[in-house]
């Protein structure tokens, strides 16, 4: 195989955030709050749906997966990029930057698929009131995340094991905060067109179908709730639309990365920003910390701790 120069490439440089300095310790200082916020949110969560009777149910079941989805997700990117704001040298091993993508698309894989599960969820609580019990039993439920798991690993597999032994001799600038595909895949020193269009077909189909999915499955609920009370009705879509916001957060950023010619968005580091930094906040934030009753078993929890002490 012709090399370029002769060399191969070790490691890559992430340029991150270009800007002044004191605006890199804002950033540090703001990226450090939030994923500490977002750590601490989504184990609180996990910890309240296993340890409180009351959340022993389908939707809080599947909050709890999304919590654990959410906190590795901004886990596989979220420290390295805080860490390199406050260096000038802002390095990732070859192998480190494979580790990053193969997660980032499992994780990222795994959520998509289980936001489907958790609207048909709530079609089911609406549209099939009577039904609910009896169709989202503990066999669906883990055939959901069992599935899940099977498609975000199917989705990362199909990717990386095309890229891992791409070779990669000349440029090694990164123009993002992390390595993805995208950026990586132009960095090698072959032709990589079929690459690109396989990754678009994967990452863009996967993220797009995922999304459209969505805003059936809650399209049918509106359509259901207004058939059945007008008054029900502003209650969801006070409800639903913050499920949308943070849906549209996730899933905008992906499909205009992925189903957008690779030159236009790839570097976009803003999107990259919104769905592995903000979304994984936003999700504990309107899923559950706004719910009355998630609330009301952290209270409960709470004061058990306290009283046994």
């Amino acid at each position: 195989m012709d090399l370029k120069n002769g060399s191969v490439v070790t490691e890559f440089i992430l340029q991150g955030f270009s800007a002044a300095w004191e605006l890199q310790i804002v950033f540090f200082v703001t990226f450090s709050l939030i994923y500490g916020a977002t750590v601490l949110g989504n184990v609180l969560i996990m910890v309240t749906v296993t340890c409180s009777s009351t959340l022993h149910s389908p939707m809080y079941f599947l909050l709890g997966n999304l919590s654990f989805l959410d906190m590795c997700l901004s886990t596989v990117t979220t420290p390295k990029m805080i860490r390199d704001l406050l260096t000038e040298h802002k390095t990732i091993s070859i192998w480190g930057c494979m580790a990053q993508m193969f997660f980032m698309h499992l994780f990222g894989g795994v959520e998509m698929t289980l936001l489907v599960a958790m609207a048909f969820d709530r079609y089911v609580a609406v549209c099939k009131p009577l039904h609910y019990r009896k169709i989202m039993n503990h066999r669906l439920l883990n055939g959901f995340v069992i599935l899940s798991w099977t498609i975000g690993f199917t989705h990362t597999m199909s990717q990386m094991v095309l890229t891992v032994n791409l070779p990669f001799c000349g440029p090694h600038i990164i123009d993002n905060i992390f390595c993805d595909l995208p950026l990586v895949i132009k960095l090698a020193c072959v032709e990589t067109y079929t690459l690109e269009l396989f990754v678009i077909a994967d990452s863009g189909l996967l993220s797009l179908i995922c999304f459209l999915l969505l805003l059936v499955s809650y399209t049918v609920i509106l359509a259901t709730v207004q058939r059945r009370s007008s008054g029900g009705l502003s209650k969801a879509l006070s409800t639903l639309s913050a499920h949308i916001t943070v849906v549209s957060l996730f899933f905008g950023p992906c499909i205009f990365i992925y189903a957008w010619p690779f030159k236009s968005f790839a570097s976009n580091k803003v999107l990259a920003v919104f769905y592995t930094v903000i979304t994984p906040l936003l999700n504990p934030i309107i899923y559950t910390l706004r719910n009355q009753k998630m609330q009301e078993a952290m209270k409960k929890l709470r004061f058990q701790n306290v009283s046994s002490t």
